[in-house]
């Protein structure tokens, strides 16, 4: 088995960060919404944050993240996963 292969089935899409909220948590819209407590990491597989909440309409919700990097708002268009 191919690495590309073990990536697929370990990492899923959870969507690309929308903005920074007030509170500075990174905000998302996904289509399947992930557990809370679940780590988010980026392309690279470095961590980003870990998902705080779930909320808005059922079928096109937003995940709220904490985030645990040091620049959040770099993070802001760009695609995160759950690992």
């Amino acid at each position: 088995m191919s690495t590309e292969n073990i990536e697929d089935n370990i990492l899923r899409k959870l969507g690309r960060i929308l903005h920074l909220s007030k509170n500075k948590n990174l905000i998302i819209r996904t289509l399947t919404p992930p557990q809370i407590g679940k780590e988010v990491i980026d392309m690279r597989h470095q961590k980003v944050g870990t998902v705080r909440d779930v909320f808005g309409p059922v079928r096109n919700p937003y995940v709220s993240i904490k985030p645990e990097v040091g620049s959040p708002e770099k993070y802001v268009g760009k695609t995160i996963y759950l690992f």
